[in-house]
């Protein structure tokens, strides 16, 4: 059972956005006063990666703890509702799908959790070890809290985060 009217869930949803949120622009803020250049949303690679670094074959997906159920987060809770447990669901195994397509395609995969951008310290920290990791870093796929790191273009991964 819902909480909200309609009319208020209707309002509620549509200040949910799918691109530009909070977290997107502040690591792009920051990785562009670093001195990186990238692109944003671009819908020719899988999944539609928040932000592109061509020059260095890697992409980032900033993504929020409960739509991308980052298990173990304070943020995120399974729903009741069978309705959210199958949205989150399905949005998990498209985010593995993506990663895996990626990371077959040659990429450099990150995915930065909105739980790691809260603190001002720990952010700026999170922000050079970001910039470390699209310098020199090797892995094929890397998780911000980096509670995963994969070496090597291993097709068909899936990661639990």
């Amino acid at each position: 059972m819902d909480v909200f009217t309609p009319e208020e869930r209707s309002y509620v949803m549509s200040k949910i956005h799918g691109k530009d949120t909070r977290g997107e622009v502040l690591v792009r803020k920051s990785l562009f006063s670093l001195g990186f250049r990238f692109r944003k949303n671009d819908k020719r690679y899988p999944g539609r990666p928040d932000i592109v670094l061509p020059k260095y074959h890697a992409v980032i997906f900033v993504n929020g703890c409960f739509w991308h159920g980052h298990e173990g987060c304070r943020h995120f809770v399974m729903p009741q509702s069978e309705f959210w447990k199958e949205k989150i669901e399905k949005n998990k195994e498209r985010d593995e799908r993506n990663i895996a397509s990626l990371i077959a395609s040659g990429w450099r995969v990150i995915v930065i959790w909105e739980c790691t951008l809260g603190r001002k310290e720990d952010f700026i920290s999170l922000i050079q070890a970001l910039a470390d990791e699209i310098r020199k870093g090797k892995n094929s796929y890397v998780s911000f809290p980096d509670d995963e790191v994969r070496s090597g273009n291993e097709p068909g991964i899936s990661p639990d985060c």
